[in-house]
């Protein structure tokens, strides 16, 4: 991961790894992509295409929950909003409570920087705060805090 953030070019290499057939390659590949796009998020802009079509496809929990937060880091127009939208919506009824809180949090981080979308987006984290596993009840909490002060402010 440090050297990917020391020389960037290297992010296509992990990118090369998520579409291997190894499955810890993949899941190891997305977790460092995440790791180093959280303060790099530009790093993703090459990749965008194949993330949203290819890599959000990608059925590996592992792999997923490392690519919700991905989507979320996205410049995306309003039409790619609605389809990462419904993809992250998608990934709230996965298996893994892993993926569904991860994708609870893209769908607020993007509320946040969409307000046209703030609405539709609190009241699905409100209810998956009802029907919810344990994590995903915690951070919607959480969630619903955050999106309550950025609708009265």
């Amino acid at each position: 991961m440090l050297a990917v953030l020391e020389c960037p070019e290297l992010i296509g290499v992990l990118f090369q790894g998520l579409e291997t057939a190894d499955p810890t390659l993949r899941m190891r590949c997305a977790d460092a992509i995440e790791k180093v796009t959280a303060n790099r998020p530009e790093l993703l802009l090459p990749f965008k295409e194949a993330i949203l079509n290819r890599l959000s496809k990608l059925e590996q929990q592992e792999v997923r929950w490392h690519v919700a937060p991905m989507l979320a880091r996205l410049p995306l127009t309003e039409a790619e909003e609605v389809t990462v939208v419904n993809l992250l919506l998608g990934y709230t009824n996965d298996r893994s409570s892993i993926v569904k809180t991860m994708s609870m949090q893209a769908l607020a981080d993007i509320a946040l920087r969409s307000h046209r979308l703030l609405p539709e987006i609190k009241q699905h984290i409100e209810e998956l705060s009802i029907i919810g596993t344990p994590a995903m009840k915690a951070r919607s909490k959480k969630l619903l805090k955050s999106l309550a002060k950025e609708s009265q402010g």
